[in-house]
């Protein structure tokens, strides 16, 4: 007797289950066929974005190696194609390589690119910092204090590498200004940041002893 109950309920399961995919069976086709385009959609873009950044490193590398004084114009074109292409690595590169290489004298153009990098370019919080620094650097001898001072903030309010190297940058600009307070106020602040660079903390305790009294 049970054995026949185990038998019906088995069959009643079954019947139920394949009543199920017919009343159903547009919807789990449609389904499926979603979730393989899902599939088939990720692979591809996953494909296509390595395919891509191929392209840009070899766009990138060919650049730099064919690179003349005779050609500048041409490479600076080239190597700001790439740094709109939003690369998280070759695009600092190539603005990296602009300013190096003198490729503008435009100040707009480079911080129009800087702007770039910092605001439309998905980077590792590290090394949009070093650009925002790098920024900074291009423009310490043209910034007002406040202008500077904005510049740096990201950096300045954060546990950074890059602070102790803002800092000091910081530090010399009000030195220049002769405004020593400001000046040694910033080189104080390196010897209390963490994991600051060594090189940077003598140079900060030597200009604090040699320049500042101290």
């Amino acid at each position: 007797m049970d054995e026949e109950i185990t038998a019906i309920q088995s069959a009643t399961r079954q019947e139920k289950i394949k009543n199920f995919f017919l009343n159903n069976k547009k919807v789990i086709i449609s389904s499926l066929l979603f979730v393989t385009i899902i599939v088939i959609g990720i692979f591809s873009f996953s494909e296509f974005q390595k395919k891509k950044r191929i392209e840009i490193s070899n766009s990138f590398n060919e650049t730099v190696i064919d690179f003349t004084n005779e050609n500048k114009s041409q490479t600076l074109e080239s190597l700001i194609n790439i740094i709109n292409e939003k690369d998280e690595t070759y695009s600092p590169l190539s603005l990296y390589f602009i300013i190096d290489n003198n490729l503008t004298n435009d100040r707009k153009v480079i911080n129009d690119l800087f702007n770039s990098l910092i605001e439309k370019t998905k980077l590792q919080n590290e090394i949009k910092n070093l650009i925002i620094y790098k920024k900074a650097l291009y423009n310490a001898d043209y910034f007002s204090e406040k202008e500077l001072l904005a510049a740096t903030n990201p950096i300045i309010n954060s546990e950074s590498v890059w602070k102790a190297h803002t800092l000091y940058l910081l530090a010399e600009f009000f030195y220049s200004k002769e405004e020593k307070q400001k000046s040694k106020e910033f080189f104080n602040a390196i010897l209390n940041t963490k994991n600051a660079n060594e090189e940077i903390v003598i140079a900060a305790q030597k200009r604090l002893t040699r320049d500042l009294g101290e």
